[in-house]
């Protein structure tokens, strides 16, 4: 929805307690000119802006799109005006909400340093007691440690072109995150026959069994929206450690918790019963194909 006038709409990119890497991922973007020539910015960490930080923080300026990076740490301080008014007034005033990053959307890693205070704008992890609840419906979660930059790219664009963004029940994209990671993993035959992979960064196996992959209980497109056009995690051989869900970070990101050989969280959508019964049938089998190393580098003598 566009302002007063049919102005290019404005945004308003505001920093929590943060490692700055959503806004890193963000400048990215392929076309990233083209995206920002289609809105004022009024204020951003890194980009031009037409308003200085000390105006952003006096609170007297209204925006459209309001973005928040980083963990909400209500003791947090810029130029004397507590973080908290700077986030209430930019929240009363704005269109839309952008909580970016797993910080903003559930608290992510920042909140371990004060998780009795420390929380995303409108999540504590799962639970709904951000201090946005009262600005609920204008608040739209894109998770990611960092975010992919075509994901934001993605929100703002349906934004400026005045459409619907369809969010799910932890108010994120349902075009970004209906899918999981698993979907589009180039490992998935060696998923579906439990071929363990032996160790990062090998192209063969699955990183599930043993190294710890949350793909298959992860939403995001990952494997579907490439990184740099080419890539993800599990293409290079490293596991999902599922960034979008909120309760990242886990404890013990690279390995895989199992009973008697069966990993403790299976995949989204399937019993569990259902699952150990096809998990000990593929295991009967053996697949000479997925057996072996999928190039043979060999040495001279």
């Amino acid at each position: 929805m566009h302002s007063k006038n049919d102005k290019k709409p404005s945004i308003i990119w505001f920093q929590g307690l943060t490692c700055n890497g959503n806004t890193h991922s963000f400048l990215n973007l392929e076309n990233l000119e083209n995206l920002l020539n289609k809105f004022e910015i009024l204020s951003h960490p890194s980009l031009p802006s037409t308003q200085d930080f000390n105006s952003i923080t006096e609170c007297t300026l209204e925006c459209d799109i309001f973005i928040f990076e980083g963990t909400y740490d209500p003791l947090m301080k810029r130029n004397d005006t507590s973080i908290s008014k700077i986030v209430k007034y930019y929240a009363q005033k704005a269109r839309y909400i952008i909580a970016l990053g797993s910080c903003a959307s559930f608290g992510g890693v920042f909140k371990a340093s004060a998780p009795e205070r420390n929380s995303g704008l409108l999540f504590n992890e799962q639970e709904k007691s951000g201090p946005l609840l009262k600005y609920e419906s204008k608040v739209i979660n894109i998770s990611g440690c960092p975010i992919h930059p075509e994901w934001l790219a993605y929100t703002l664009s349906m934004i400026e072109k005045r459409r619907e963004v369809e969010t799910d029940s932890l108010h994120r994209p349902i075009e970004l995150y209906s899918t999981l990671s698993h979907h589009g993993c180039t490992r998935n035959e060696y998923f579906e026959w439990k071929v363990d992979a032996g160790a990062f960064g090998e192209k063969e196996g699955c990183l599930y069994y043993k190294q710890g992959c949350r793909a298959p209980m992860t939403h995001a497109p990952c494997n579907k929206i490439l990184w740099n056009e080419v890539s993800s995690k599990t293409r290079v051989g490293t596991p999902c450690f599922g960034c979008t869900e909120p309760d990242f970070p886990r404890k013990n990101l690279f390995s895989t918790k199992t009973n008697m050989s069966i990993p403790e969280d299976i995949p989204l959508g399937v019993p569990k019963r259902s699952y150990l019964t096809m998990a000990g049938i593929a295991k009967t089998f053996r697949i000479k194909r997925l057996e072996g190393k999928l190039i043979d580098y060999k040495t001279a003598d």
